[in-house]
């Protein structure tokens, strides 16, 4: 959206490392678009940012008049101690991805991915497929605490956390237990025998995105009788979720999780309602143009 910056217009960010690929800024424009407003998108990429972290960042934010940004990998976690107000959802799970600024500067976080993969999930699977019953979660930082709890509300079992990172398996562990039970979840060392006995799995870990390449898990775990769920969405189809199609398990990427999490993003930026279905097409959309400037730039 060309010219110069004038009152009334929204100017949003996002804060994150290899972001260049990231479709929020389209999601933006679209709901701008609808509401017929102006709206600019900046991706503020600390892979390209020399010398700039996270604190440096929010700082030019609030600076440069924002209304709010989104935070991902690896921030999430980070970004709660920078603010003045965290919301209690967020306070709860110990990641922040929504960041509102007020006009007198003041910070506030939220965590909009926790009911982002809970309706992608609702959407995709259906409640059945996870209430009463046990699953695997690869991934216990930013975007796996906001999994694990949505996991949780959706009326799982029993959670088993599986991460590189002991201490963070066994935070995020401990913080559900304090939310929902010590009996709904525990540290898993060993997610491929864990797999064979649960209904699915979750990839909340950044490998199988662009710039990460690999398999959080090995597919030889995956049987047709799982859901298998990925938090990225570039690609659209991870190596994981292409490994567990060829088994006939049912898939889920994190196009939907992106597009309801965008949708409680920008209300809570801008106080305008988006439409969902019309969201998720302007992602569809704009998923198919990056993926040809991709093959192109090949």
């Amino acid at each position: 959206m060309p010219g110069c910056l004038v009152a009334g217009d929204l100017l949003v960010g996002l804060i994150g490392a290899n972001i260049q690929k990231s479709l929020s800024p389209a999601l933006f424009a679209d709901v701008c678009a609808a509401a017929d407003r102006r709206g600019y998108y900046h991706l503020m990429d600390v892979d390209l940012l020399a010398g700039r972290g996270l604190q440096d960042l929010l700082g030019a934010a609030r600076t440069a008049g924002f209304v709010g940004l989104n935070v991902t990998y690896p921030f999430k976690e980070a970004v709660p101690a920078l603010l003045d107000q965290v919301s209690a959802d967020a306070r709860q799970i110990g990641a922040v991805n929504t960041v509102t600024i007020g006009r007198d500067g003041t910070t506030t976080g939220y965590n909009t991915d926790r009911i982002g993969f809970r309706r992608s999930f609702e959407e995709k699977f259906g409640r059945d497929a996870i209430a009463g019953r046990t699953a695997v979660l690869v991934g216990a930082g930013g975007a796996g605490r906001a999994v694990a709890f949505a996991l949780c509300d959706l009326g799982v079992a029993t959670l088993l956390v599986s991460d590189k990172n002991a201490t963070q398996a066994t935070g995020l562990v401990a913080a559900l237990a304090a939310a929902f039970g010590a009996d709904r979840c525990r540290v898993e060392t060993d997610p491929v025998s864990a797999l064979a006995a649960a209904a699915g799995m979750v990839n909340a870990t950044p490998v199988g995105m662009t710039g990460f390449p690999g398999l959080p898990i090995v597919p030889d775990a995956i049987q047709a009788h799982h859901w298998v769920a990925d938090v990225i969405y570039t690609p659209l189809e991870t190596e994981l979720l292409k490994a567990a199609r060829a088994k006939g398990a049912r898939v889920m990427g994190g196009a939907g999780m992106c597009v309801h999490q965008a949708v409680e993003a920008f209300r809570l930026f801008t106080g305008l309602a988006p439409n969902v279905e019309r969201l998720h097409a302007a992602f569809a959309k704009a998923a198919i143009l990056r993926d040809r400037l991709s093959e192109a730039a090949e």
